[in-house]
């Protein structure tokens, strides 16, 4: 991973890129919607998303993660991350969102399948989990279309501004 460039990554009808500089207003709106920050628990001034954006190099380079812009028609409509990866156990952690002008058209699912496919044909991953909210069905949704099998729940896994929420854990493995 390290020694190259991050990817674009095609899928259905997406595209999965790299973050830039100039996405910052992107991601600014993305962290400013409500429901993302319900589900991702945080919001963002513009040097954060700065830092957030930049950090992503800094990850790709390092092995631990790589984020993605999700394209549709060549807008960004949302991102998608794979925000834990052990190369050595090949594992990764997966997390999504989708921009609300582009929610409902099947984005994440479509996005999600993408970067599954690259993850187990091009870094050789074993497995993948999707965590999230138990009280967010359409992430459920997402998961479950892209193949996911649920596979318990975590009991007050993550805090969110409500207090701690149960999540969900769904995996893919590459011989699914």
């Amino acid at each position: 991973m390290s020694a190259t460039k991050q990817p674009e990554i095609d899928g259905d009808g997406v595209r999965l890129r790299p973050w830039r500089p100039d996405d910052r207003e992107l991601v600014l709106a993305g962290y400013a919607d409500p429901d993302v920050q319900r589900w991702h628990c945080r919001s963002m001034t513009p040097l954060e998303a700065d830092a957030w954006i930049a950090s992503w190099r800094g990850r790709w380079s390092g092995e631990s993660g790589a984020g993605f812009a999700i394209e549709r028609d060549g807008a960004v409509a949302g991102q998608i991350s794979l925000r834990r990866i052990d190369l050595a156990e090949g594992l990764a952690e997966v997390s999504y969102w989708v921009l609300p002008t582009a929610r409902g058209a099947g984005i994440a699912g479509r996005a999600l399948t993408a970067l599954t496919g690259w993850s187990f044909g091009k870094l050789g991953l074993h497995r993948i989990e999707v965590a999230h909210s138990t009280a967010n069905p359409a992430s459920c949704a997402v998961a479950e279309r892209a193949g996911f099998v649920l596979e318990g729940t975590k009991r007050a896994e993550a805090k969110h501004a409500d207090g701690w929420h149960d999540t969900h854990l769904h995996a893919r493995l590459a011989t699914d």
